[in-house]
């Protein structure tokens, strides 16, 4: 059997993981494209392998300045940091720090430890954070607008703001994400409660041969399954959370 590799291979294996073509999965069609859309929104929200880390290049433009705000794509689920806008110890001369340090203290640095060195660059970028300060930002995934608490009077239409974010990784471009193991019990799990779910109103039935369905049974057996798979993420399945200080 091939890997699915599209949302119509995916449906189809897991149908079977189900029991079709030996059993009758009751579940529209309908219904099933929902259920994969929801996998896979849990999954690219909690999986590490559901986004990836990219930086983002976007050329500033008149109406940016005016809004003071840049348009982010829809599929970034957070921005979490952009490149520093200014920089009051980089200049580009003989009076740049950095280059006064280098002229003068590289060729000890070639034959002694880097600590002070290192410690120096540490103390330089403090003095700059406390100098020019770090930009802040407010970014919501359902608006797509990142807010920067600057003076936008100090950028110009051309120049480049760079951002930091997760982007979420598109299955139908990378297709090999319909193979996740847990993606594929995911939403099985999430087949399988529906399908109680549209049987449930035929509780009591029977059917010639005095067979009875049994729609409870199988939504609870989804429902377990989900609990247990969502647990299973978040231990392990999902990076761990930062600390915050401030």
């Amino acid at each position: 059997m091939a890997a699915p590799n599209s949302k119509a291979t995916f449906k189809e294996y897991i149908l079977r993981r189900l029991g079709k073509p030996v059993i009758e999965i009751n579940i529209d069609d309908d219904q099933m494209d929902d259920r994969i859309d929801e996998a896979l929104m849990f999954y690219q929200d909690y999986h590490f392998d559901g986004t990836q880390d990219m930086f983002l290049k976007h050329e500033i433009t008149a109406t940016d300045i005016s809004n003071e705000y840049i348009t982010i794509a829809n599929d970034y689920i957070g921005i979490v940091d952009i490149f520093d806008i200014g920089d009051s110890t980089s200049t580009n001369n003989l009076f740049n720090v950095r280059y006064q340090i280098a002229l003068n203290d590289m060729y000890d640095l070639s034959r002694m430890d880097l600590v002070p060195y290192f410690m120096n660059m540490m103390n330089l970028r403090h003095i700059e954070e406390m100098l020019v300060g770090k930009q802040p930002i407010r970014y919501n995934r359902h608006v797509n607008k990142l807010w920067i608490d600057m003076d936008w009077g100090k950028v110009t239409a051309g120049h480049f703001i760079v951002a930091k974010g997760y982007q979420k990784v598109d299955p139908d471009t990378y297709t090999d994400v319909y193979n996740d193991r847990w993606l594929q019990r995911y939403a099985s799990a999430l087949f399988r409660i529906q399908w109680g779910n549209n049987l449930t109103k035929f509780i009591g039935m029977q059917l010639p041969g005095g067979v009875q369905f049994n729609g409870e049974q199988i939504l609870q057996q989804g429902l377990e399954e989900k609990t247990k798979l969502e647990e299973e993420m978040i231990s392990s399945y999902s990076l761990p959370v930062h600390d915050m200080t401030g």
